[in-house]
């Protein structure tokens, strides 16, 4: 995909925010003409607030608040980013100097680290969006300050972040599980996270409650479905009317 350019009215918005915000944020490439930037974990509260307030921002509500992992962003052996006329089965060489298989486009963006949150914000005054995107210091234990002091509506969706990504929000005032169950082991947007879970649960009429118990589903490797020549196709067997 090739970069696209801000249209000019976003283009008049990037240029005061950057006047505003200085060296304080970087802008991320697009390939969408979406305006976005990016902020480091230290700056993220008082940037947030300067959106917020400046007159000429007005950024008065965030949309939403997303989890990212990068675990394996850019290492995956299969590029299935679009198809082609072979379809999704193009594999790739890792780890080599080998062109890969067809012209897959090379992965050109490296995140900064494995977790990131990304925040979408709206301007209802000046009717603008904007994206905001802070890295985790640490992969081992990512933390970020809440902006629930700046926009309430970040309460649930930090909640949310947590609970999928394992992201701390420093500041929040009740950081615990949103959509998961109490006593839920691990975090199950992670890329590491397993597809079968740690755990199943179901409900046992006798105890009259809910039950935890190991997974019944065995592991397994999906493999491309491979149609064979097998005596159904031999001439002999064909019907003379359908050829």
């Amino acid at each position: 995909m090739q970069p696209k350019n801000l249209t000019p009215r976003y283009a008049a918005l990037a240029a005061a925010i950057e006047a505003r915000l200085g060296g304080r944020v970087e802008r991320l490439a697009t390939t969408t003409a979406e305006l976005g930037y990016r902020v480091s974990a230290d700056d993220l509260v008082a940037v947030c607030r300067t959106l917020r307030d400046a007159p000429e921002l007005k950024f008065e509500m965030l949309m939403d608040v997303c989890g990212v992992d990068y675990r394996d962003y850019g290492k995956d052996e299969w590029q299935t980013h679009s198809a082609t006329g072979t379809g999704f089965s193009r594999g790739t060489l890792r780890e080599t100097d080998a062109q890969p298989i067809e012209d897959v486009e090379p992965v050109v963006y490296r995140p900064a680290g494995r977790f990131a949150v990304a925040y979408h914000l709206l301007s209802i005054t000046h009717n603008h969006r904007l994206r905001l995107k802070v890295f985790c210091a640490s992969d081992e234990r990512p933390l970020v300050d809440s902006v629930n002091d700046v926009w309430n509506s970040a309460d649930w969706f930090e909640r949310e972040a947590f609970d999928l990504f394992g992201i701390l929000f420093r500041g929040h005032p009740d950081l615990r599980r949103l959509l998961t169950d109490y006593g839920f082991i691990g975090h199950p947007f992670r890329k590491d996270f397993p597809l079968i879970g740690n755990v199943e649960m179901r409900y046992d009429p006798v105890k009259g409650r809910v039950v935890y118990e190991p997974v019944s589903i065995e592991p397994r490797t999906l493999v491309p479905k491979v149609i064979r020549d097998d005596a159904r196709y031999t001439p002999d067997l064909k019907d003379p009317a359908n050829g």
